[in-house]
Formats: structure tokens, sequence, C-alpha cells
């Protein structure tokens, strides 16, 4: 190995020779390819994080380059999956670690399979089924889990330490429940980096064996507005996936979204897993300032996005017409709905 690689890294006291030494030997799962996730992929494989595998659904697009920091125009062109252009980059990045991209959709059928043999779970999901889904097997298997999320100009990060710190799911009520995603209402670069700054940084205090706070710190940068929470008094007790009796709810097939074709209509339907109830007055608002022609009334949206048509319900369930291939479907209602 390099020695001087490290240099500056192991001459900051609080890792050190030691702590390097763990960060070489650590194994990280990121969920998710996109801002956040190639931001934190990035920093953890210069800081020599051992192995570092990244997971994602999606490809490369035109809109991604804005502050997906690892793609270029080229993986665009040629429509590569993030997971394998990620996996290129950050093998040309640093070559003395081991980088694996998986081209996958999470799910509760194959998380379980995908956490394990990870000392470490870093959140950059698009949505958050996906996260309580993971935050779950985190806590089944007794891996800590860095959550991490951000649209427009706000952002917010959670470290959770099973066993010892709330989990997402005890949380989940006492969250920012805005329905915006970055397709609704955009996102900016600089929340982007200040997110992963605090998550790996996060990451790394984990992996060296240092002490870490359970906080939940919320920032918006545009405003220059910045909020820490200590939530340890948050813990629930009865939470049904770190209480007492834990059944990990949304690895349960029936809390999962559902994506069904249509016979005939080349339509999907999206029954998500979580119960929650949208407001159309302000999701109408939000796609009639992407440009989409909206129809609303007191039952439904119907919009048009991209070579799409969608109609979403009061109750979160969303017809995605134009299309017969449930994960594109289920891409295109997180990327509205979030």
């Amino acid at each position: 190995m390099n020695t001087s690689r490290y240099s500056r890294q192991e001459l900051f006291p609080p890792i050190g020779a030691a702590g390097q030494a763990k960060l070489k030997d650590a194994r990280v799962l990121v969920v998710g390819a996109g801002a956040l996730g190639t931001s934190s992929a990035e920093m953890l494989v210069r800081a020599g994080v051992g192995h570092v595998t990244m997971v994602d659904r999606d490809y490369v697009e035109w809109s991604n380059l804005q502050r997906q920091q690892l793609y270029t125009e080229t993986d665009v062109k040629n429509k590569l999956p993030k997971a394998i252009a990620a996996q290129n980059r950050l093998m040309e990045v640093n070559s003395e670690v081991e980088i694996t991209g998986i081209v996958l959709d999470v799910n509760g059928t194959n998380v379980e399979e995908l956490v394990q043999n990870h000392h470490l779970i870093l959140d950059a999901a698009d949505n958050f089924e996906t996260r309580l889904i993971v935050n779950d097997a985190a806590v089944q298997y007794g891996i800590p889990f860095v959550f991490g999320a951000c649209v427009a100009s706000y952002g917010m990060t959670f470290p959770m330490i099973p066993g010892k710190t709330p989990c997402l799911h005890c949380l989940i009520n006492h969250l920012p429940s805005q329905n915006q995603t970055c397709d609704t209402v955009g996102v900016i670069s600089p929340i982007v980096q200040l997110v992963t700054a605090y998550q790996v940084t996060s990451a790394l205090k984990i992996l060296t064996g240092n002490e870490i706070t359970p906080s939940l710190q919320s920032f918006d940068i545009w405003k220059n507005e910045q909020a820490e929470i200590n939530v340890s008094a948050l813990k629930n007790k009865d939470c049904p996936t770190c209480g007492s009796n834990p059944t990990y709810p949304f690895l349960a097939y029936e809390n999962q979204t559902k994506a069904a074709v249509l016979c005939g209509r080349n339509t999907v339907q999206i029954r998500p897993g979580l119960e929650r109830e949208i407001s159309l007055q302000q999701l109408a608002q939000r796609l009639k300032e992407l440009g989409s022609e909206v129809v609303l009334n007191p039952y439904l949206v119907s919009c048009t996005f991209e070579d799409f048509r969608l109609v979403f319900f009061k109750d979160g369930r969303a017809l995605i017409h134009g299309t017969s291939d449930t994960g594109q479907a289920r891409a295109i209602y997180n990327r509205i709905i979030g």
C-alpha cells in the first residue's frame, strides 16, 4: 500500500493509524447512487474504506449531471446504469479498495441478503419506503445506518445505532412530511455536499470506534438555517422495528408498494405500502410549475409527465399510463411522490 496516500487523515488524532487500519477492513453499503450516494461513496473511497458496495436501480440521465458528481456526459449517452458508472469512476479514484456496483431495486425480498456482511449502511435512497425497509434490515442484523435526505435547499441526517439510538421508524412521525422531490421542487448541489459531509463524518466516527451523538440535524442552506435535536428520548420501546418485540414490519410483503400491470391498457397501478394521504392541491400546484398539463378535481390529479400520463388519488394510489414495466412505473412514482 502507498503509505503516504492517507497520511493527512492519519495525522488527524481521532483517526490515526489505528483508525485507518479499521477503515481498510470496513465494508460499507451505499443504498442509492444519486446525488447523496455518489458524493458519499467518493469520500469513503478516497478515505480508504476497504470495500464499498453501491446499489441503484436507475441509469444516468442529463438532469443528474448538475449534482451527481461521479457521472459524465459519456455515461448519459451510453445510458449506463448508475451503479456501474459509479463503480467505473471510483475504481479510477482508488485502485487499492474494492468497489462493487449492483443494479437492483432494493425491496423487502432482497434487502436482507444485501445488507449482510457490511459494517455500516449509508442511506442515499430517493424515497422513504426504501429507507424504512433498509432501516428494518439494519436493526435486524445490528448494522449502523446513517440516514440522509435532501430536496431543494433543505437537508437532514441522523445516525442510527441498533440497540443504542432510536431507529428511523421511531422518528418517522417527527420528521417533516412534505411529499416533495427533486423532480417537483428541484435541488441545488451545495445541500447535497452538506448532507453528505455530515453522513460521512458519522460513518468515519462509527467505523473507527469513536463516540457518536444520536442527533437529528437539519439545515436549509439557502435560508442559512439549521437545527440539531438530540433524539435519545424519542426511542420508542414499543417500536415494531427496534422495540422489545420487533416484527420488522417493512420487510413484510403486505407493507410494500405493489405494482400491477392493468390488463390490455399499457398501464401500471401503484399501491403504496405505507398509509399516506397526499394533498391533491399541493401536488397539482407543483406539477403545474413543472409545466405539466394538469387536471384537478376533489378525487384525483391527472397530468402529463415526460412521455407518460399519471393519475394520483388521495390515498397515494396512482396509475402510470404509457408503460407496462413495473420497475419503470415505481421509479416514476417515487420521482413525483418521494
